[in-house]
């Protein structure tokens, strides 16, 4: 049963113009997507830069003003709730910054960047408190002399471990992960991918994985929402998402995955053509004559995807 469910989300910034500077138009950064979350899962949200991926993950922590829709927690409406700073749903919904340099205050010393939300949620006492920063390092794997550090003094993954121990300080319920690894080199993106898996095992979390990357989304999560113009065009589990795509734009991003085999190099170029073909053909099926993507239906049990009542089955 899902703890947290998001109806008709929409983040809408204004354009201005004109010699008085009025509102002259939208830009709809997101433009109504539905989501729930049940405990212990990973969802994964996949799109290329700028369709609304990040937005929708500060949208529902509280970052970003919410134009209209709900957001359910626990069965209560907190939709505006969430820039309360000291409120439940705060406590339960953590992020992890896809900069971790930036997300670190340079002037405080990592012991006071982790005490914060401590401070700010759990009210411990001082010995209490050292305690908690001792443990929440030695879970992302840092030696305890690191509290004295500032970030400076970092790697760029030492940074994103000290991001993800300030995120798990206060026990939450669902961590929104925004590109969390894109920034880091391979061996890295390894280490911090599996102290994720790992903090999820021991402490039932969940997570918005929120990636470009599908090679690193089909590693960490369980279902899958394609994003694409601030509206999803295919959601499903994993299975759905990469052995059975429906939308062109989803079949689009998977024939771009990297393949080493020298084997198949012919036949993935061939099938790349294809799928751009049949992109730029067809692509009136798949998008209303604004370029707007068309409302989700659902194919089955787990699987939905943006299509016209007239489309069966993709190509």
């Amino acid at each position: 049963m899902s703890f947290m469910e998001i109806k008709d989300l929409r983040v809408h910034y204004p354009i201005r113009g004109g010699f008085f500077n009025t509102i002259v138009d939208h830009v709809h950064a997101v433009d109504g997507i539905n989501m729930e979350f049940e405990k212990g899962k990973t969802y994964g949200l996949v799109g290329e830069s700028g369709c609304g991926k990040s937005t929708t993950g500060k949208a529902i922590i509280g970052l970003e003003k919410i134009t209209s829709g709900k957001i359910f927690y626990e069965g209560q409406d907190v939709t505006n709730q969430r820039r309360q700073r000291n409120s439940a749903y705060n406590r339960d919904i953590q992020m992890i910054f896809q900069d971790a340099h930036s997300s670190l205050n340079p002037r405080k010393r990592v012991q006071d960047i982790l005490a914060e939300p401590i401070r700010n949620f759990l009210k411990l006492s001082d010995l209490e408190e050292r305690r908690k920063i001792n443990e929440l390092l030695a879970i992302v794997g840092m030696p305890e002399d690191a509290k004295y550090k500032y970030p400076h003094e970092f790697s760029g993954g030492q940074k994103q471990r000290i991001g993800i121990a300030r995120a798990i300080a206060t026990n939450p319920k669902l961590i929104i992960a925004d590109e969390p690894v894109s920034a880091l080199d391979l061996s890295v993106q390894a280490q911090v991918l599996n102290f994720l898996k790992d903090i999820q095992d021991e402490f039932g979390l969940s997570y918005l994985f929120i990636s470009h990357d599908l090679g690193v989304v089909k590693h960490m999560c369980d279902e899958i929402s394609i994003m694409y113009k601030g509206r999803f065009v295919e959601s499903g589990t994993k299975k759905d998402i990469y052995q059975a795509p429906e939308h062109i734009y989803t079949k689009r991003l998977l024939s771009a995955i990297p393949n080493i085999e020298p084997a198949s190099r012919a036949v993935r170029k061939v099938e790349r053509i294809n799928v751009e073909k049949s992109y730029q053909v067809e692509n009136h099926r798949y998008f209303d004559a604004n370029g707007r993507v068309y409302d989700l239906q659902a194919i089955s049990d787990t699987h939905k995807v943006a299509k016209t009542d007239s489309l069966e089955g993709g190509i």
